[in-house]
C-alpha cells in the first residue's frame, strides 16, 4: 500500500483522485489523535491511504507531530512507500512536515515534485511559476495566511528544514530517465531533499520513471498520476456507492477568497442559480453571528426545497476582506484564526442544511471550508469516486449518512467548474 499525509482536506483528494485513476481504491482520514489502525481498517484495506492532518496553519511543532504520528500510523497498517502531499504553490509547514516523515521513518532522502501543469504550476531552473507568472508575483502573494513572496522552491524548503536542499533543472529532466537516476545518485551523496524542475506533463512521466522506487516522495499531487501503482486482488470489499438524490438542488458553498472560485460563484450568478452571501464583517460580532446565519440558512433552504441550485459564499469583496481581518486584529486574532471562524459560520449554514432538509450533495470550494463543513457533519472518512476535473474528484462519506460530496481547492477548476459539478453530483458520478 502507499501511504500518504496531507495538510489539508482538499489536497487530500486531489491527490487521491490521482492515484484513483490508475483504478486504485483510496480511502482518505481525518487525523486526530484518536484514529487507529482498526478505524482504517474497518473499511477494508485500499491500495492508498491518505490522512489528512489538517495541519496548515498549525505551528511547525504542531504540524511535525501530527504528520510523525500519522505516518506511523501508516507503517503499522502495512503501507511500504509513503507520499507527503503539500500545496501546489508551497504553503505552510513544508520543512518540518516532510521532516516528519523521513524522521518517522528513519529515512535519509526524499524527491520533491511541486510542479502541477495541469493545473498551470510549472517549476523551471527551480523557480516555481502559476499560470506563467512567477510564484511571487502571482496570486499568492495575497494569500490571507500565508502570503507566497519568494518563487525558488529550493529557497522556501531550505529556510524551513537543516536538511540540505538540492535541484534537478530540466535540461537533466529532458535527457530521459537514465540521465535523472544518475543525478538524484550523485545528489544523494550530499542532499537530504532533492526538487525536480517540472514543465510539462513529459517531464513527470520521466521524473516518475526514475524515482518510483523511492521510500519517500513530496510535492504536489501531479507526480501521483504518473506513478506505477499495485492494484489489490479483491474477491470482497465493503460496498460503498452514492446516495440516491433527493430531488432537492446541490448546495455549493465557497468560501475561498482565490480568483478561480470568485469567478465559479460569478458564473453561477451568470446562469441565473440564486446567490447568497455571508457578511464576514457580522461573522465576528457573536451578537450578530447568529442572526445571520439563521437568515441565510432560511433563505438557501427554501431555494433547495423548490429544487434549484444554490451558491452560498462568503465575502470576496478586496475592501470587506481587508475590513474583516482588521477587525479581526483590533479583537486579537490572528488572520489564520479570522478565517476559521469565517469558514466555521458557512459551515453551520451547510450543517444546518443537511439536519434539516435531510440534503446529501454538496460542493464546497475552499480548503479551510472544506475541513470546517466535514468537522460539523461528523465526517471522518471518505471514499475518493470520480476525477471531475484534474485535482478534483467527487467523494463519498464513510460511516452513518452517506453523503456525495465535492470538496475543491479554491486556486482550481475551470470558470464553469460548480454547474460541471453539479451534474455531476446530480447524475451520480
Amino acid at each position: 500500500m502507499i501511504g500518504v499525509v496531507a495538510d489539508d482536506i482538499t489536497g487530500a483528494h486531489d491527490i487521491g483522485s490521482m492515484f484513483a485513476k490508475s483504478g486504485a481504491l483510496v480511502h482518505v482520514f481525518s487525523y486526530e489523535e484518536e484514529l487507529s489502525a482498526e478505524d482504517i481498517r474497518r473499511w477494508g484495506l485500499p491500495d492508498v491511504i491518505v490522512i489528512d492532518t489538517d495541519s496548515r496553519f498549525d505551528s511547525p511543532n504542531a504540524a511535525y507531530e501530527k504528520v510523525f504520528r500519522a505516518v506511523r500510523l501508516l507503517r503499522v497498517l502495512g503501507c511500504r512507500q509513503f507520499y507527503k502531499k503539500t500545496c501546489s504553490v508551497f504553503r505552510g509547514n513544508i520543512g518540518p512536515e516532510l521532516d516528519a516523515v523521513l524522521d518517522a521513518l528513519g529515512e535519509d532522502f526524499a524527491g520533491i515534485v511541486v510542479g502541477f501543469p495541469k493545473n498551470g504550476r510549472q517549476t523551471i531552473d527551480g523557480i516555481h511559476y502559476v499560470h506563467g507568472i512567477k510564484l511571487e508575483e502571482s496570486e499568492f502573494r495575497n494569500d490571507p495566511v500565508h502570503p507566497m513572496h519568494c518563487s525558488s522552491l529550493v529557497e522556501l524548503l531550505a529556510s524551513q528544514t537543516r536538511r540540505s536542499v538540492g535541484l534537478i533543472r530540466h535540461t537533466v529532466v529532458n535527457q530521459g530517465v537514465e540521465a535523472v537516476r544518475r543525478e538524484v545518485g550523485r545528489l544523494r551523496e550530499s542532499h537530504q531533499y532533492v526538487i525536480f524542475d517540472v514543465v510539462d506533463q513529459t517531464s513527470l512521466k520521466t521524473i516518475a520513471g526514475a524515482i518510483y522506487h523511492l521510500p519517500v516522495l513530496g510535492g504536489s499531487s501531479a507526480l501521483a498520476e504518473e506513478l506505477p501503482v499495485k492494484i489489490m486482488d479483491r474477491d470482497s470489499q465493503t460496498a460503498i456507492s452514492p446516495p440516491p438524490t433527493n430531488g432537492m438542488g446541490i448546495l455549493c458553498a465557497a468560501g475561498s477568497l482565490m480568483p478561480q472560485t470568485k469567478a465559479q460563484v460569478e458564473y453561477m450568478r451568470q446562469q441565473g442559480i440564486p446567490v447568497f452571501e455571508l457578511d464576514t464583517l457580522q461573522v465576528l460580532d457573536d451578537n450578530r453571528r447568529h442572526t445571520l446565519v439563521q437568515g441565510l440558512c432560511r433563505k438557501v433552504g427554501g431555494a433547495l426545497q423548490e429544487g434549484s441550485d444554490v451558491v452560498v459564499h462568503t465575502s470576496n469583496d478586496p475592501g470587506i476582506v481587508a475590513e474583516t481581518k482588521r477587525r479581526g486584529q483590533v479583537a486579537g486574532q490572528s488572520a489564520a484564526e479570522v478565517s476559521r471562524l469565517v469558514s466555521e459560520a458557512l459551515a453551520e449554514v451547510v450543517a444546518n442544511c443537511v439536519e434539516e432538509l435531510g440534503l446529501n450533495r454538496l460542493l464546497i470550494a475552499g480548503g479551510d471550508t472544506s475541513a470546517s463543513v466535514c468537522s460539523q457533519l461528523g465526517i471522518k472518512g471518505m471514499r475518493v469516486w470520480r476525477e471531475i476535473e484534474p485535482g478534483i474528484p467527487s467523494c463519498i462519506s464513510l460511516g452513518g449518512r452517506p453523503l456525495f460530496l465535492v470538496l475543491k481547492s479554491g486556486s482550481f477548476g475551470s470558470p464553469d467548474f460548480f454547474a460541471k459539478a453539479a451534474v455531476h453530483l446530480r447524475s451520480g458520478g
